[in-house]
């Protein structure tokens, strides 16, 4: 079960993104955290291993974002 998302780039009709990208791969990264530590607390109704491929997935995710927007700004192709 090892799917590839589509990171389509939001940007104007000048190239210029839309969307922080910074904030997003800060987001996802930092949900991932927050999990971890709920799991790492002993909060109830959470799955160690579930929590952890999550976090993994989410970090790989916003490793793709951040590599794409890289890309971007240099004016590189972005295959998304």
């Amino acid at each position: 079960m090892n799917r590839e998302v589509t990171l389509p780039l939001i940007v104007d009709d000048r190239g210029t993104l839309q969307v922080a990208a910074a904030d997003v791969s800060k987001l996802l990264r930092t949900m991932g955290g927050r999990w971890l530590h709920l799991v790492e607390a002993g909060q109830d109704g959470l799955d160690e291993d579930t929590v952890a491929a999550l976090t993994i997935e989410l970090a790989k995710l916003a490793d793709r974002i951040d590599v794409a927007c890289i890309a971007h700004s240099s004016g590189g192709a972005s295959g998304g």
